[in-house]
């Protein structure tokens, strides 16, 4: 092995305990602090009352009269007792459903007659589970075996080029002319089954990526290859499988992994939690399995060789991570964007985001297709993240440009707002001082979505990001009081950036909460993040509404790249047609 690939390593050893060990010491000092401060600040929910289980999964089911929680759906909970994990016997979950006074959390590890026989007084905290042991176990593989040393890590350091197969390149663009991809899409799957090694795909927003990804598995399990698909979260290789099997329903395809996790696989799509009790394990031919990474080191896909393994959502993935999905496989394929987010780490200092993200990394070596016609953003919405992040290369799809948003009997208050022609528009709240929260943003933009459904729009259309926690709690506490339909409350996903990046809606609100200039400084990496402000502004298909004060743009953080960031969030609020909504006007 070279000096170079062993010094790679060797920082992927060091990323991979630091990790570890700055989250386990940010836990264990939060878990010291009162229980009255954990749960004022969010990171605790006291009083839970076990009520029984689920028929669909098995989840287990909590009650609790008081719910400020900064908790979202998948999030690691510590149930416990006590007065912190630190000091009594915990067991293991995931958040699986927030219903403010009701949760559905599936059991990792513990004993569920715990909970029968002590049903009340619960106490969720914030909890996280060790993966670092998989992780260096992937990397001391890496080192020994002959795939890590010859050819994943001179990959990723740059010692090899793949090369492309021309008669393969040719027969995958003549079997693209029977389907309905456009040209950039048949080049990107042409060149990705045509490769010797690995392939890049970016995929701006709304670029149909897994449209793209379906055609390339398809494609090569088609010919008798095992195909591995994974991505970071299940939800991205549930959608994927989903799509697979729309392209294509005959091919077989199913998911490794826990039956929690594979609920909304489309029908025809298995589930079995390992490879060995699945149908594919006795198969010939070709066929494609979905799963995350870390079922090639616990179990469920150990010593189980595939001859592609293709990642979605590739620039969320850090290098650790993608090293242990490729060790399976003997080409490789990655689809994401490194405009968009890049992985969540919570040890940072002294790196640079390349060094967490697979995508980023091998981005720019001559090995990549960037998909450019959107199917989601009309051209007003197009227009901005395509000049500031794709080089004017981002162009709607033929019929998109021109599609509005369509509502009946708009009240006077908000036609200014929700004027199809304007399709992104800047609410001024005029606001100096708020930080993670702000009640009267969360005012407006509820307001905003009763009015939308009582314009005719589905409450399915409508969406709402945020970039705290505490300021999505606030707006979907206000919903409960406005909207007494539980399924219509439900089916307005209010969220983060993180959790919103891959879906898409008519209408996207955006509560920005900070007005207060110091707190932006101080968080400036964070709100003025590019990637994330990309991701924000592009989920609406017809509408953007962006509720705040332009007071934030008036930051100056501490260093030129930053300021850079402020100039491009005073820029795009430049860009949307500003309305000035005061208080006494709005209320």
């Amino acid at each position: 092995m070279s000096e170079r690939a062993a010094d790679l390593l060797k920082r992927m050893r060091e990323l991979v305990e630091s990790e570890a060990d700055t989250q386990r010491e940010q836990l264990e000092r939060q878990w010291s602090e009162p229980l009255t401060s954990r749960v004022a600040t969010g990171r605790a929910i006291e009083g839970l009352r076990y009520e029984g289980f689920t028929d669909r999964g098995g989840h287990l089911i909590f009650a609790c009269q008081t719910n400020d929680s900064r908790f979202r759906e998948g999030d690691c909970l510590f149930l416990h007792r006590g007065s912190s994990p630190l000091l009594a016997d915990y067991e293991i979950g995931t958040l699986e459903l927030d219903d403010e006074h009701y949760l559905e959390i599936s059991l990792q590890k513990g004993n569920l007659e715990h909970f029968c026989d002590e049903p009340t007084n619960w106490i969720a905290d914030e909890g996280f589970v060790d993966m670092s042991g998989y992780y260096l176990d992937a990397l001391t593989e890496a080192s020994s075996r002959q795939v890590g040393r010859n050819r994943i890590l001179p990959l990723i350091l740059g010692d090899l080029v793949p090369g492309v197969d021309l008669s393969r390149y040719e027969r995958a663009m003549e079997a693209a002319k029977e389907t309905n991809l456009n040209p950039r899409q048949a080049e990107a799957v042409a060149h990705a089954y045509a490769t010797d090694l690995v392939h890049l795909i970016q995929g701006p927003p709304g670029t149909g990526k897994t449209k793209v990804l379906a055609h390339i598995a398809c494609l090569l399990a088609e010919e008798g290859e095992r195909v591995l698909v994974t991505a970071l979260t299940h939800r991205a290789i549930n959608n994927a499988l989903n799509k697979i099997a729309e392209v294509d329903p005959d091919i077989p395809s199913g998911k490794i992994g826990q039956p929690s996790r594979a609920d909304d696989l489309a029908e025809g799509v298995s589930n079995d939690e390992r490879f060995d009790a699945s149908r594919f394990a006795e198969m010939d031919g070709g066929y494609i399995i979905g799963a995350t990474p870390f079922a090639t080191q616990t179990g469920r896909l150990t010593q189980v060789e595939f001859d592609t393994v293709i990642f979605d959502e590739a620039s969320q993935i850090t290098l650790p991570l993608a090293l242990m999905g490729m060790l399976p496989g003997r080409r490789h394929i990655f689809i994401g964007d490194h405009k968009q987010l890049p992985p969540v780490v919570v040890h940072q200092e002294g790196r640079s985001l390349s060094d967490y993200s697979i995508f980023d990394y091998l981005a720019g070596r001559g090995y990549q297709t960037m998909l450019n016609l959107t199917y989601r953003l009309n051209d007003r919405l197009a227009a901005w993240p395509s000049r500031m992040f794709y080089d004017g290369e981002l162009l709607p799809a033929p019929g998109v440009g021109e599609r509005r948003l369509s509502l009946q009997n708009v009240p006077e208050q908000w036609q200014d707002i929700l004027d199809p022609d304007q399709p992104a528009v800047f609410v001024d709240l005029d606001q100096r001082n708020t930080t993670v929260r702000s009640r009267r943003e969360a005012e407006v933009i509820t307001d905003l979505i009763c009015a939308l459904i009582e314009c005719g729009l589905s409450p399915e259309q409508i969406g709402v990001v945020s970039p705290y926690r505490a300021q999505g709690r606030e707006i979907r506490n206000r919903l409960r009081i406005l909207l007494s339909d539980r399924q219509a409350r439900r089916a307005i996903v209010v969220d983060t950036v993180e959790r919103m990046q891959g879906q898409e809606r008519d209408v996207i609100l955006v509560s920005l909460a900070t007005s207060s200039t110091h707190f932006a400084e101080r968080l400036a990496g964070f709100f003025f993040q590019p990637q994330r402000l990309n991701v924000t502004i592009t989920r609406p298909r017809t509408k953007l509404i962006i509720v705040g004060s332009r007071q934030v743009a008036g930051a100056i953080p501490s260093t030129p790249e930053q300021c850079k960031w402020v100039g491009w969030f005073d820029d795009l609020l430049r860009s949307c047609t500003r309305r000035t909504v005061l208080y006494k006007e709005a209320f």
